[in-house]
């Protein structure tokens, strides 16, 4: 099985797909002025205690205050405090905390007024992103996290992922992290550490105590609602979490992100250099590896199945519902048995696909086609467990119900992805009454002489739908070729699935959008 990571870098925003044998099975877009990541480490301010919920508001500088619940504060949180205050107030403090006197744990039945008061600066996690109407949800249990090991300050714990059942590979793994952590400093052990050497372990654990203490000296001048530790982007931190053997090769078509992202390469896995390849083709990234037309198909209401049927998915404010309807394959077997089970096998497959691509959480109700015998339910629950286990988000799974309904709850840490399928009229608005089409070429090439004649660009780009790319290439003499005799400036026609028939888009040879003024 191949995996690719394709990277879509721009100056506002960055897309990355992750396909695996050329399906893609992960889609994530981050804007690059986007704060409150996963991961990243705030130093708050208390605004509100609210003492029926035991539970605190944060000021993090989002529009509105972080939730901080008494349960999330951790047990060491009170060490947490003090040495925040001392890194805020002497200049010496060390970043190793060997000499650092720890405070006893909070009772796990406390009250949150017992260990916060309203004004009090306090060092605080994102755990969830804004979603919704809801602010950041936060954590003072800090981690930091690298591509073996998860570094947990004030703790002295060592844990080992489940995902390693080896038993004698459970001890080696313990032996080894116990015998070169620092004291005060708890870790993680994560699955892909699995079999690794003690080399690569250590060299992890020396980058995640490095990234701590840059933190620490950057605590020691930050201001409320200052960031102090950041998560990585999304390309290295998706990089970090799914990078094996397996991974063949990773495109990135901006070469900043190329940078970034072979420079990361270098540190975690400079074996891997050679699969990081920098996109310089004419078509667009996406369009070349086929992304556009499976975002396209991916994220509406209705889902093809691969052998037949479709999915039907609704978003409520509660829950998601998916239906799985046989379609035209009610004719392909023998009996309406045999037909549902396929159907649902297939379908099983496509909801885990889904499920990963649009970053479905919370409550997610699937209807499944009838089924009556006993040994294809739990077929049908078995290989639901099977598509899910590659998922990255910690779920559960109930087995059928006896209105063969399966119930799914997945953890939800960022808003639900969701891509606009169904395009628009840009003319009419919706209202079904358009201007003839065809004069979509005429204010192409009146803009056109704008930008060439009157403020002399050169070397533009203009991105237009597959059938206007079409009418302006076509034959010997093209239209294009026509610009070329007339303006003595040659302009690239650039393809994007994504922009309706009727839209088009001009961009300087720098890649900035050029907008003109009706």
């Amino acid at each position: 099985m191949s995996n690719e990571l394709i990277i879509n870098g721009s100056p506002n925003d960055c897309r990355i797909a992750l396909l695996k044998d050329k399906q893609l099975v992960e889609f994530h877009q981050q804007e690059e002025r986007s704060k409150f990541q996963v991961g990243d480490v705030y130093l708050g301010t208390v605004r509100k205690i609210v003492q029926g919920l035991n539970a605190a508001f944060i000021d993090i500088g989002y529009e509105k205050d972080a939730f901080l619940h008494y349960l999330d504060l951790g047990p060491q949180v009170q060490s947490l405090n003090k040495y925040t205050k001392m890194a805020m107030t002497k200049k010496n403090v060390s970043y190793k905390l060997a000499n650092f006197k720890s405070e006893p744990d909070i009772n796990k039945l406390g009250k949150i007024n017992q260990v916060l008061a309203k004004g009090q600066q306090i060092l605080v996690q994102v755990v969830k992103e804004p979603i919704s109407t809801k602010g950041p949800r936060l954590s003072c249990e800090l981690s930091v996290a690298g591509r073996y090991l998860v570094l947990v300050p004030f703790s002295n714990t060592v844990s080992i992922s489940k995902k390693i059942t080896s038993k004698d590979e459970r001890k080696r793994l313990n032996r080894l992290i116990t015998s070169i952590k620092p004291e005060n400093f708890g870790v993680i052990i994560r699955t892909v550490a699995g079999g690794k050497e003690v080399a690569e372990l250590d060299r992890d654990l020396r980058d995640l105590l490095s990234k701590w203490e840059k933190g620490i000296k950057a605590l020691r001048t930050a201001k409320p609602k200052e960031k102090v530790i950041g998560e990585m982007g999304r390309a290295s931190s998706i990089l970090r979490d799914v990078l094996s053997e397996s991974f063949d090769a990773i495109h990135a078509d901006d070469p900043d992100t190329y940078e970034e992202i072979n420079s990361y390469i270098k540190t975690i896995a400079p074996e891997k250099e050679k699969i990081v390849k920098h996109y310089t083709g004419k078509a667009k990234i996406f369009e070349n590896f086929g992304i556009e037309k499976q975002l396209k198909a991916s994220f509406g209401q209705s889902v093809t199945l691969r052998n037949g049927g479709y999915l039907i998915i609704e978003h409520t404010e509660a829950l998601h519902v998916i239906d799985v309807n046989s379609g035209n394959k009610s004719n392909a077997e023998d009996n309406q048995e045999t037909t549902a089970l396929k159907v649902n096998l297939d379908a099983a497959q496509e909801v885990a696909r889904q499920l990963r691509l649009r970053d479905m959480g919370g409550i997610i109700i699937i209807d499944f086609i009838d089924m009556k015998a006993p040994e294809n339910k739990r077929m049908l629950f078995e290989r639901m467990k099977e598509e899910m286990k590659n998922d990255r988000s910690k779920f559960t799974i109930l087995p059928l119900t006896k209105f063969g309904l399966m119930q799914i709850t997945r953890q939800r840490v960022r808003p639900e992805l969701n891509i606009k399928t169904k395009e628009k009229c840009p003319t009419c608005n919706g209202t079904g009454k358009i201007q003839a089409s065809i004069t979509v070429t005429d204010q192409l090439e009146r803009d056109l002489d704008y930008i060439l004649a009157k403020q002399n660009e050169k070397n533009i780009v203009i991105s237009l739908h597959p059938f206007l790319h079409a009418y302006y290439t076509k034959g010997f003499i093209s239209r294009r070729v026509q610009w070329f005799l007339k303006y003595l400036k040659w302009v690239r026609l650039e393809i994007d699935s994504s922009l309706p028939i009727t839209e088009f888009r001009f961009h300087s040879k720098y890649g900035d959008e050029i907008e003109i003024n009706s």
